[in-house]
């Protein structure tokens, strides 16, 4: 699932295309993707809607339309294509915007658990979400409070997008190894100084792999190359680059874990 850096990394690509043009019609052609609302009040809601800005909300993509918001969460499998010439829809695209531009946005979605909710309320979708890790909201101290303020194991927490929003599961394995915590120590036990690493690891993991235009794992999503610079996410039986202990997979909350046994211990 795109996590933070590749929304981000989307986002600042199809700001550049899309930005000024004008959405004339609409191609639904998987009813589910569409969260709300109805696909006939989409339709006639989004035609005709220029498109202002395209920004990101954790891992959502916004379009913001002059009178709405077209937000778009990629999921497992999804994909934005901007495509021109001759429309030819492919076998997985469940919505098409067609633009004033003469080309089109397609939301291409092998799996289908991709959703779109078009609203003039976004905050009825977003407003439980935790805060934005980049923004300068997210402190040290914050981190610090919030985590004592819970019992759960840190990576469950830290995946929990109502505690902190954009988080996955590549960025939660690489934060938890550069600030030395096993992701199943509790969150209260975590110290003062710990709660400083970790907010320090979580902004720089996340920098750097918006640098790298992200991490392409999944053949649904490409472009990126933070795959090259992992330190544990999918390096099972492979040596740590600070100790050269072999790095271990876990389950944790029923995600794979990837940690080293010797930098990460867990007290």
């Amino acid at each position: 699932m795109p996590e933070l850096p590749e929304v981000e990394t989307f986002a600042r690509a199809l700001k550049t295309e899309l930005v000024g043009n004008t959405i004339l019609s609409a191609d639904l052609r998987w009813a589910r993707t569409l969260a709300t609302p109805s696909p006939a009040q989409f339709k006639k809601q989004i035609a005709g809607q220029k498109i202002v800005d395209v920004s990101r909300r954790a891992k959502y993509l916004i379009l913001n339309l002059e009178d709405y918001n077209l937000l778009i969460h990629l999921r497992m499998s999804g994909d934005l294509i901007i495509r021109g010439g001759k429309i030819k829809p492919e076998k997985h695209d469940r919505l098409l915007l067609y633009l004033s531009n003469h080309t089109y946005l397609a939301f291409n979605d092998t799996r289908k658990f991709g959703r779109v909710w078009l609203t003039d309320r976004p905050e009825d979708i977003l407003g439980k979400l935790g805060p934005e890790p980049l923004e300068k909201d997210f402190t040290a101290q914050w981190l610090f409070e919030n985590l004592h303020a819970r019992k759960r194991y840190l990576k469950p927490l830290l995946l929990d997008q109502s505690f902190i929003a954009g988080l996955g599961n590549i960025y939660t394995d690489e934060c938890l190894h550069i600030a030395k915590l096993h992701p199943l120590t509790s969150s209260n036990n975590v110290t003062k100084e710990q709660a400083a690493s970790l907010h320090k690891a979580i902004r720089s993991v996340l920098k750097e792999g918006i640098r790298r235009n992200g991490a392409s794992i999944d053949w649904a999503y490409r472009g990126g190359e933070f795959q090259n610079y992992f330190r544990v996410y999918g390096r099972e039986g492979k040596p740590c680059p600070v100790c050269g202990t072999k790095i271990q997979k876990l389950t944790v909350g029923q995600r794979g874990t990837h940690v080293c046994p010797n930098c990460q211990h867990l007290r």
